[in-house]
């Protein structure tokens, strides 16, 4: 019977939109029943599907919704394109519930760069509680800016502005959504906790430049599940200050695979400790598990890493730890490695050195188990692993044969 109430209500709530968008005469608020809350479409508070830039009206819909005293607030886009600058979705917010912000039409980014200031187009900082969903697509328009990433040349380079990217986001959820083409990380998550991010799919060309699937950095409790990544740069890839980060069950390729990493670029940089990355099928990538640190980083520590029933299908450096990236610096890096398990690793690999761990040599990795690794090499030299700097143990098949 419950059950049956739920479904009755989602239907009310929809019909509602849908009239609500039709007629495009609604208030700005359509109040449902008590326990369904109010819907704000943007539509009412003046955005127009096409060039026409409606970041004010987003702006609008986004304060009267974080502002609604009810039980329940959604922000509302009907299908549609809608043309959308830089926004900053501030809180703290008054609804009891979490915001939901809808997506059914399609967002997308103005093509002058120069419309950018910060880390996002389209930023959410200090909520505590949102839901973002509807199945829509998110639209960077990476082409028209990806000429001005010099970051290949220039270690000191201003990143392009990620897709979505929560700042102080608490108990957040984002689901559902297609991106496409952003100008720098798709999404971005940092300084918040409990974020789960499930059912996304995320799509830029191979060779676009630092289009990360997802950026995680200073952030606690992040579930990323059931995703499609195919980008320029890294699927996913963790930063300085996660911790209990879970990724299960993406397919990511092409790529640059699932990182650690960078770490060690800038000085007094968080430790990273609590990763599983379970479950997920690596697709002609030009790296498979990858942790890395810049040389002549300061000290760090990279720890306690599980790594569990991976599939790799035709991927260069299936296993591989770079504690000399960058190599600009004629000093070691100083982030410790340790803890570390590769569990039932398997598939095929384009290299014939399938595992190549290049540890520091002032802070060796330490206690890094290798369970169950089976990989073939596509070629015609014998596979073998390279290991410098590391304390590696070693248990069931192997393949290739480990280093120890």
């Amino acid at each position: 019977m419950a059950m049956a109430k739920r479904r009755v209500s989602s239907t009310i709530a929809t019909v509602l939109i849908v009239i609500c968008t039709a007629l495009a005469s609604c208030n700005a608020a359509v109040p449902l029943r008590p326990d369904l809350g109010a819907i704000f479409n943007v539509v009412t508070f003046g955005a127009k599907p096409g060039k026409s830039d409606s970041s004010q009206a987003f702006m609008k819909a986004w304060n009267a919704a974080c502002n609604y005293v009810g039980p329940r607030a959604r922000v509302f886009v009907p299908p549609g394109i809608f043309t959308l600058g830089e926004l900053l979705f501030e809180g703290p917010c008054k609804s009891q519930n979490p915001i939901i912000f809808q997506v059914a039409g399609t967002l997308q980014a103005v093509s002058d760069v120069s419309a950018f200031s910060s880390q996002g187009w389209i930023s959410f900082d200090t909520v505590d509680g949102l839901i973002i969903t509807g199945g829509g697509i998110i639209d960077g328009q990476g082409q028209n800016v990806w000429q001005y990433n010099d970051c290949k040349d220039n270690g000191d380079c201003v990143h392009l502005p990620a897709s979505i990217h929560f700042d102080d986001v608490k108990n957040a959820k984002i689901k559902g959504l297609n991106f496409v083409n952003a100008m720098g990380f798709h999404l971005h998550i940092s300084n918040s906790y409990l974020v789960r991010a499930h059912s996304l799919t995320i799509t830029a060309p191979e060779s676009s430049p630092n289009t990360d699937g997802l950026h995680i950095s200073k952030s606690n409790t992040v579930k990323v599940a059931r995703s499609t990544i195919r980008t320029g740069d890294d699927c996913v890839s963790i930063g300085q200050g996660a911790t209990n980060v879970t990724i299960n069950k993406v397919t990511c390729g092409p790529g640059h695979g699932i990182s650690v990493g960078s770490l060690g670029k800038l000085p007094n940089e968080m430790d990273v400790k609590g990763l599983i990355v379970k479950n997920c099928t690596l697709q002609g990538t030009t790296n498979g598990i990858r942790i890395k640190t810049y040389a002549g980083s300061g000290p760090s520590v990279a720890a306690g890493m599980l790594f569990s029933n991976i599939v790799m299908e035709n991927v260069l450096n299936p296993i591989i730890i770079d504690q000399n990236y960058g190599g600009s610096s004629n000093k070691p890096s100083q982030v410790r490695i340790s803890d570390v398990i590769y569990d039932n690793i398997r598939g095929t690999t384009n290299t014939a050195v399938a595992v190549n761990l290049k540890c520091s040599p002032s802070v060796p990795c330490q206690n890094v188990h290798f369970t169950n690794i089976n990989l073939k090499y596509t070629g015609t030299n014998t596979l073998s692993s390279t290991c410098a700097n590391a304390q590696v143990i070693s248990t069931g098949v192997q393949f290739p044969t480990p280093c120890l």
